[in-house]
């Protein structure tokens, strides 16, 4: 296959950039902390909720649980295939469990710090690492082949019809191809002044590869060959100051058959169709960690922890749930009755599909979960920051 480049507006290189990190409120370059409005009443505007009791509906039990060492400041997921999970640490092991079980099969060190994965499919396990590296194991953790990126990988690889998407720091999309690592397609876009550093990665939907970038931006690319089939704007920057004016997609959109949803940091979210990108519905939100599309309904945690549910076809509030605010509450994610998420002090959180009342929590290692739960089972597969794995089972 012939390499082919697809770009947006040409970089300027000549512009330096600096990046932000809110999930810790860092800032490149500039010493400053982020604060986000609280409606609780009594409490220091910046503190964190108090977890309160509520009747439990349902129940939570730990199916099994395997240490796999810490996972940094990386939100690294835990990858399910059809008889094994796939995971990793910070330091750079790779693992391999049994499904059912959560039994040890395998431990490969990867020789370099990983900071994305685990993308999973065709045969292969994917991690990319802090200076560009990535590197593909087949399933019994053998080495397939190794590149190098032109920066660090911060999100999953994905996979699918032979084609290994992998997005970097610098704003780049490159489609690799499975047999060896060699580079296919690359897009690419300008980057604004200021961004907010993300591990934000692609969706793929039907052979298009869906990814939001900085300034709000949405982009629809062929994953054959990289071709730029749409681009719209879910926000718009708006502001008087570089840091008010930051509007960037630093989550994952999420897609089926008729349409594409993506959300901005200080923005908006938006649904679009996905033939065109013609703007279905918008409505101002803010969130850096994103949402889940099930059936009818978008379920999205909002920069101030709340969880909301919404009418996918208009975007109308069904429910919000704000026992959670200030938690630092994950991406959520949605299956059967439930929608799940989990917090900062390693708590799993469980609400009604139906009404986003709690109805049920399980406390792990005391450790963050910077990533949003996996669906395992009819349960779910949670990754703490200190590198507990918990296959977690839910009963009504």
């Amino acid at each position: 296959m012939t390499e082919s480049r697809t770009r947006g507006t040409p970089v300027l290189c000549c512009r330096p950039v600096a990046v932000a990190l809110f999930s810790v409120a860092l800032l490149t370059g500039c010493s400053w902390v982020s604060s986000v409005k609280s409606s609780w009443m009594g409490r220091d505007k910046n503190d964190p909720a108090m977890l309160t009791e509520f009747k439990e509906s349902a129940m939570l039990e730990v199916r099994w649980h395997h240490d796999i060492g810490g996972a940094g400041n990386n939100a690294l997921y835990p990858a399910v295939m059809r008889d094994a999970v796939y995971a990793a640490n910070a330091k750079g092991e790779v693992f391999r469990l049994e499904r059912n079980t959560g039994k040890e099969m395998w431990r490969v060190d990867s020789g370099f710090a990983i900071s994305g994965g685990v993308g999973a499919g065709d045969g292969l396990v994917l991690v990319g690492g802090m200076k560009g590296e990535l590197a593909a194991l087949d399933e019994k953790g053998k080495p397939r082949w190794k590149v190098q990126m032109t920066s660090e990988v911060l999100s999953a690889p994905q996979v699918a019809d032979g084609v290994v998407v992998v997005r970097t720091g610098d704003g780049r999309i490159a489609g690799l191809s499975v047999a060896d690592g060699k580079r296919q397609w690359l897009y690419e876009r300008a980057t604004p002044a200021l961004i907010v550093r993300s591990h934000a990665g692609v969706s793929i939907e039907h052979g298009i590869v869906y990814a939001g970038f900085a300034g709000g931006k949405l982009a629809a690319i062929g994953l054959i060959n990289g071709a730029i089939v749409w681009e719209s704007a879910v926000s718009q920057p708006r502001g008087n100051t570089e840091l008010e004016r930051i509007s960037d997609i630093t989550s994952l959109p999420v897609a089926d058959k008729e349409q594409v949803c993506a959300v901005a940091f200080q923005g908006r979210i938006a649904c679009f169709d996905i033939a065109h990108g013609s703007l279905l519905w918008s409505r101002d939100m803010s969130s850096d960690n994103g949402m889940v599309l099930l059936k009818k309904s978008l379920y999205v945690t909002d920069v101030n922890g709340v969880v909301s549910a919404m009418d996918k076809s208009s975007g109308s509030s069904l429910w919000k749930n704000d026992q959670l605010t200030l938690r630092r509450v994950s991406t959520p994610n949605a299956l059967g009755n439930y929608v799940a998420v989990g917090d900062y002090e390693g708590y799993l959180h469980v609400l009604s599909r139906d009404d986003g009342r709690l109805v049920a929590r399980l406390k792990t290692d005391g450790s963050g979960i910077l990533a949003a739960p996996v669906e395992l089972d009819g349960g779910l597969l949670v990754q703490t920051r200190d590198g507990g794995l918990y296959s977690v089972g839910i009963k009504d």
